[in-house]
């Protein structure tokens, strides 16, 4: 069965959408009317609502006659529209909270000038616009708090609902489930054979959650099946904006960048791929042992892996517009998701993981994409001790976690913030490990002579002042100290 390309499914949309007999709670027409303010409350409202009747998306459509449903076409311009000397789009996004998922595009459908706004469902917290909490009551918009069952109920389908069993496409044939779904990547990664007919194909996928069936008899894509295994995301329109972005950049910040990726698959079915690339772009130190040159990556893949498989498995699918970033620089690799975390970053590697996405990360972990439930973050702080690289960092940057991973860097060239880290995350590998950290450890860890211990017991110094590690035992002897994190 062919789908339609990317160009036709807007105008096919719009089409579907007319043949339905009256507007719904979570779809709206319009011919020409713009009121920039009543935009947004449409924005809440749609999005409410289509929470409310388990949809993916809501919609407001301009260019089409709200009685008839007949197609009249629109002279509005979301694109040329501002809002003082704002764009609308900007100017919307920045009074939503939380920062849903919306996009307005322009279609012609029939020979007539049609625009689509296209809102994502409501997920974990209603949606507000200035402020205020709207949701429609069969075809009018009103404020949420005017009507508590409903607000209840919502919340209610908050808290029953996670985002992976959410519909990604709905009412999708047998056919579309093979067309959009890179099923043999399943049973690949699954260790399962290819099933030899269809039928069973698809009880497998259902079996996993993938799909399912719905009232009608047709398949329900939900958002776990798509994010992992879509073979190409911009076929779901509430995810393609959650496609990896790889950037690499000439220098040590972003004004010049040399390459520039956005992946297209599902992140189970493209991570060998995904890291690949990345690794390709990856700059090399040379090493050279016993008259033999050779070229090692300046990161381990282990961390590399980890570190991405981390950043599509942590991260706020509620965030709308943005999606799990992998940025190279001269100096340095960030990786970074939306979502702030849901542990202090200080204790990632001693504290076991909390996952938004419980049902991603279950599988992720059982395809072996990344590693077993809390054993991550210290194998990603093991292996760059290993290779005697600085210390990673974790951080929150507004919204979002950040991790970064630098390059080699001698310890006479390192300054303070970076010695502190080092010995901090040093002390609690070893707490995690059932070990103590040491003067001897510090200095196998930074390669230091044992002639230099002084030098290790100068960075424990600094960061005890600096409040991050403390004695296991302030009686102890000056050789036979020992350290633990300030937590400990």
């Amino acid at each position: 069965m062919n789908l339609p390309s990317a160009q036709e499914r807007p105008a096919s949309l719009v089409r579907e959408l007319c043949k339905l007999p009256t507007e719904t709670e979570w779809l709206e027409f319009k011919r020409n009317r713009v009121d920039h303010e009543q935009i947004g409350e449409y924005i809440s409202a749609l999005s409410n609502s289509a929470a409310l009747a388990n949809r993916a998306h809501g919609y407001l459509i301009w260019g089409v006659d709200d009685a008839s449903h007949e197609l009249v076409g629109t002279m509005f311009d979301p694109k040329a529209a501002k809002v003082g000397n704002e764009e609308l789009e900007n100017w919307l996004l920045r009074l939503l909270s939380p920062k849903i998922l919306f996009s307005f595009e322009s279609v012609e459908v029939d020979g007539q000038r049609v625009v689509v706004l296209e809102v994502g469902r409501a997920y974990r917290h209603p949606v507000q616009f200035m402020h205020n909490e709207f949701v429609r009551i069969g075809s009018l918009k009103k404020k949420l708090k005017e009507f508590p069952e409903k607000e209840r109920e919502l919340w209610r389908i908050f808290d029953e609902t996670p985002f992976e069993a959410m519909v990604a496409r709905r009412d999708a044939s047998d056919e579309e489930v093979v067309s959009l779904l890179d099923y043999p990547a399943y049973f690949d990664l699954a260790g399962i054979p290819l099933p030899e007919n269809r039928s069973q194909v698809l009880e497998r996928l259902a079996a996993e959650s993938l799909i399912r069936r719905n009232d009608s008899g047709s398949w329900d894509i939900t958002n776990l099946g798509a994010i992992l295994f879509a073979k190409r995301l911009e076929d779901f329109s509430g995810l393609r904006r959650k496609a990896v972005r790889v950037i690499a950049y000439e220098g040590r910040d972003r004004v010049s960048t040399l390459r520039e990726q956005v992946g297209a698959k599902g992140y189970a079915a493209g991570f060998e791929g995904l890291i690949g690339y990345i690794n390709a772009l990856l700059p090399s130190n040379e090493i050279i042992g016993k008259a033999i040159r050779k070229d090692v990556p300046m990161y381990p893949e282990l961390a590399v892996r980890e570190l991405a498989a981390n950043a599509l498995i942590h991260q706020d699918f509620g965030l709308g517009g943005a999606g799990p970033m992998i940025e190279i620089f001269k100096d340095r690799m960030e990786v970074t998701n939306p979502g702030s975390p849901l542990i202090n970053v200080e204790r990632f590697l001693d504290t076991p993981p909390r996952s938004r996405n419980e049902g991603l990360a279950s599988l992720m972990r059982r395809f072996g994409i990344c590693e077993e439930r809390g054993s991550g973050v210290d194998k990603v702080v093991s292996v760059t001790e290993a290779y005697q690289l600085p210390a990673p960092e974790f951080s929150t940057v507004s919204d979002h976690t950040r991790a970064t991973l630098f390059a080699h860097k001698e310890l006479t060239k390192m300054d303070k913030s970076d010695r502190v880290r080092a010995c901090y995350l040093h002390a609690c590998l070893r707490y995690v490990q059932r070990d103590y950290m040491t003067n001897a450890s510090l200095r196998d860890r930074f390669g230091i002579p044992v002639q230099n211990s002084a030098t290790a017991s100068r960075l424990i110094k600094e960061a005890v002042e600096g409040g991050m590690l403390r004695p296991y035992d302030e009686t102890a002897g000056r050789k036979f100290m020992k350290y633990v994190p300030y937590w400990a």
